[in-house]
């Protein structure tokens, strides 16, 4: 029995959300997708569903940054508030159409970020994600 693998999408863009998806659907059949177009439905559905008691389940989250209301900064502020547990268990990538070095200057020194990728999501990528994701789940 193979463990599905969940990914969370959260950018305000829909055509990068559905390039994500069947991307990913190409490489993950029975993944667990859900895109978020607002980050603050995206970190609300984070926070209740990784959050609630005895949830064990993992995520690979796909990051934007330049997003209006809330930016991917912003994001990260409010996702560094969550409980360690739920924070552990989410993977967080920035994907980015921003090749500004401050912005991956940024992300790298973050501790919540595992990787900074540039747009478009390709498959070499998610194969890099999931290997690394689930390598840390054993």
């Amino acid at each position: 029995m193979s463990i599905k693998t969940r990914f969370i999408i959260i950018d305000d863009d829909e055509f990068n959300n559905r390039i994500c998806t069947v991307t990913i659907e190409k490489m993950a059949q029975d993944a667990d997708i859900k895109t978020f177009m607002d980050p603050l439905e995206g970190f609300v559905h984070i926070a209740t569903e990784y959050g609630r008691p005895g949830s064990t389940e993992s995520a690979i989250l796909f990051l934007d940054i330049n997003m209006p209301v809330m930016n991917g900064w912003e994001f990260l502020e409010r996702f560094e508030e969550l409980d360690a547990s739920v924070k552990s268990r989410i993977k967080v990538h920035i994907l980015s159409s921003s090749v500004d070095k401050r912005d991956m200057e940024r992300a790298r020194i973050n501790k919540n970020v595992a990787h900074y990728l540039v747009k478009p999501l390709t498959k070499e990528t998610i194969r890099l994600v999931t290997h690394s994701h689930n390598r840390e789940k054993k």
